[in-house]
């Protein structure tokens, strides 16, 4: 799915404008940062091939490995990443290696990439999860074909993206697809193919048609739900145009006498955020979507909005039992199930359909794995049910999903399955239920730091992160506070008590306090097993005293130095800091680049530093804790000929640090 253009992962980061996509480039490292991935990989061999260095050899090798694993191609991106570390390019070729092979199922070489890397960036901990996950994941493979479910590729979807499959009326079904639209039609040169639209498709002659012309536009669009008649549409389109970055929308259209009206963004929708892949529930009162709004758990997460006398409410964030720090999409309803898919929770490769039961307290059952034959080591994702039958039909229901795996078309694929009635377990393996009092909830709680390319430089690349013996640990919970030891295994764990909420503060010489928050409120209860266990990571950061610490997203309006709304995230998690050290004292310090003269980039930079001071003042931190300074253009983080800097050098010198003076 990395190569999927569009209502997935389109977020600003990795966006540049419409008509960059389409431009052409001359060299490999243009069309790579331009996401021109289909042409990179052409242009990029070549000068692979021709190069005399091993250095440029092994940085080349690695684009080439990021295209084909952009374009869906595992088999020729794990190749170019053995070739870029082979060429000292270092342990990013290896994990980015390691999560392929992993995707590829070859979970016995991932395996032992995982734990190759965490030997080589100094902590077996960072990898930890994978090499479990791939342990799981070779179990599933090995046992028993699961009976309940049986898949089968549909003969329409072709060498394009077709994803996001939604029964439509008279036995049709909408989709989302890159495929051309015309001949002509516009390139988009991520992938090659056509920007995304939806289509329908007859199920009985595998016709494919464009979907309603007043709902395609020249944006990316798809992921489409609808209610029981067909008479309402909620889907996802990628603004943007040509200048500015594509955020991911939902809109709705209704149809009337036939045609669907000009669609209208939903009331919610809030400007440089995504929000995708809605699914409305079968009454109409409740939407759920993926989006990565910044008050969520992290990555995309997956939200519900409730209509209230005809308007959609502000959506409430789902519990931890279904969101995680990872990604949480493609959310599908069916009554009280949620269908969803996930690259967190343990699975066997990319994304992985899960799940879940809304219980009678409304909190979410933990997620379930729907194994194989419904997942694999690709990514699975869009799982809807189309039908189900009476009782004493030898099928259950049927319905249609989304993979990536290795022997689809080369591509996102759609599936249709069967859900069977499965055969007797044996007794020996007969799951035995038990009661909600006697579930028992363990929380282990790791205190670990952060592995740095450089360990005298907090600005260089992290590698990991690894456990902090001998950091101390304070709990909250109530009347009650607990104080741990962390010992040479990295954590301790507690039982956990029903609907309580815990505060832990971490400390230990040398490094600064830090914070975290754990509950159970809305946890739904495992009811399989007797055991559920959960993990809480506290990073202690290490105090580098007198040294400029970049802050991420921190960016000003050309010419001002006003606090945007956009860097505000970032100055709140600094004040958050500071309240939990209150011994700190700090230096803003503002950076500009190379451009204009001296004495106004020094002005300008005064200014920007104190304004970042102020911010901080405004939460209630005591101004004699902190201090403003203005650099102007004096200490580049890049060094380049000031006409000859390109725009991200420049970038990359207009910068907001700070520095702890005591």
């Amino acid at each position: 799915m990395n190569g999927r253009i569009f209502l997935v992962f389109f977020t600003s980061v990795f966006l540049l404008s419409a008509c960059s996509y389409t431009q052409k480039v001359k060299d490999g490292r243009t069309a790579f940062e331009r996401k021109q991935y289909s042409v990179a990989v052409r242009l990029l061999e070549k000068e692979h091939n021709q190069s005399k260095s091993r250095v440029e050899k092994g940085k080349l090798a690695f684009l080439m490995a990021e295209s084909y694993n952009r374009l869906n191609k595992s088999a020729q991106s794990i190749r170019w990443y053995q070739i870029a570390y082979d060429n000292q390019y270092g342990v990013d070729a290896l994990r980015e290696m390691a999560f392929a092979l992993k995707r590829a199922e070859r979970y016995k070489e991932a395996i032992q990439a995982f734990k190759d890397l965490g030997i080589e960036i100094g902590s077996p901990y960072e990898y930890r999860r994978e090499v479990n996950a791939c342990e799981i994941a070779v179990g599933w493979k090995t046992a028993e074909p699961q009976a309940e479910y049986a898949v089968q590729l549909l003969e329409f979807s072709g060498s394009y993206a077709d994803y996001s499959p939604m029964p439509y009326k008279d036995g049709q079904l909408v989709f989302t697809s890159d495929r051309p639209t015309e001949k002509g039609s516009p390139v988009y040169a991520w992938t090659g193919n056509s920007f995304s639209n939806l289509f329908i498709a007859d199920l009985n002659t595998n016709a494919v048609t464009l979907f309603d012309p007043n709902v395609n536009s020249p944006d990316n669009d798809g992921t489409a739900t609808f209610n029981p008649d067909f008479t309402e549409m909620i889907f996802s389109r990628c603004f943007g145009g040509k200048k500015e970055d594509a955020y991911c929308k939902l809109l709705s259209s209704d149809l009337r006498n036939g045609v669907w009206s000009p669609p209208r963004i939903l009331d919610f929708v809030q400007d440089k955020v995504n929000y995708v892949q809605p699914s409305l529930s079968a009454d109409g009162r409740f939407l759920y979507f993926s989006s990565n709004h910044p008050d969520g758990w992290g990555g995309y997460d997956i939200y519900v909005s409730e209509r209230k006398a005809g308007n959609w409410e502000e959506p409430t964030l789902l519990g931890r039992s279904i969101n995680t720090t990872g990604d949480e999409k493609f959310p599908f309803i069916d009554k009280d199930t949620l269908y969803f898919s996930s690259d967190y929770h343990p699975g066997m490769g990319g994304l992985d359909v899960f799940r879940a039961y809304k219980l009678s307290n409304g909190t979410w059952s933990p997620p379930y794995n729907l194994k194989p034959p419904v997942n694999s080591g690709g990514d699975d994702f869009g799982f809807v049910l189309a039908a189900r039958f009476p009782e004493g039909s030898d099928v259950l229901e049927t319905g249609f999903f989304t993979s990536t795996r290795e022997d689809g078309n080369g591509n996102d694929d759609i599936y249709r399955y069967e859900k069977r009635i499965p055969p007797p377990m044996p007794v020996a393996d007969t799951i035995v239920k038990i009661r909600p009092e006697d579930v028992q909830m363990f929380l282990d709680v790791y205190v670990v730091e952060k592995i740095y390319e450089n360990p005298a430089d907090p600005n260089s690349k992290v590698l990991g992160r690894k456990p902090l013996p001998g950091a101390q640990t304070d709990m909250r919970q109530g009347n009650e506070t607990n104080k741990w030891t962390i010992e040479e295994e990295g954590f301790f764990s507690i039982l956990l008590q029903d609907d309580a909420d815990y505060a832990f503060l971490a400390s230990k010489p040398g490094y600064l306090n830090n914070a975290a928050t754990f509950s159970t409120k809305g946890i739904g209860k495992d009811l399989s097993s007797p055991e559920m266990r959960f993990e809480l990571e506290i990073v202690l950061e290490r105090i580098f005293f007198d040294k400029e610490i970049r802050l991420e997203n921190i960016y000003y309006d050309f010419d001002r130095w006003e606090i945007r709304e956009d860097a505000k995230p970032t100055l709140d998690r600094l004040a958050r800091l500071l309240v939990i050290n209150p011994a700190i004292r700090i230096q803003l310090g503002s950076h500009t680049d190379c451009r204009g003269n001296d004495r106004y980039n020094q002005d300008l930079s005064q200014k920007r530093a104190q304004s970042a001071v102020d911010y901080l003042i405004s939460k209630g931190i005591s101004a004699e804790r902190l201090s403003a300074f203005g650099f102007g253009e004096t200490t580049p983080e890049v060094s380049c000929i000031c006409t000859r800097c390109t725009e991200d050098e420049h970038q990359q010198n207009r910068r907001t640090t700070f520095k702890i003076l005591e």
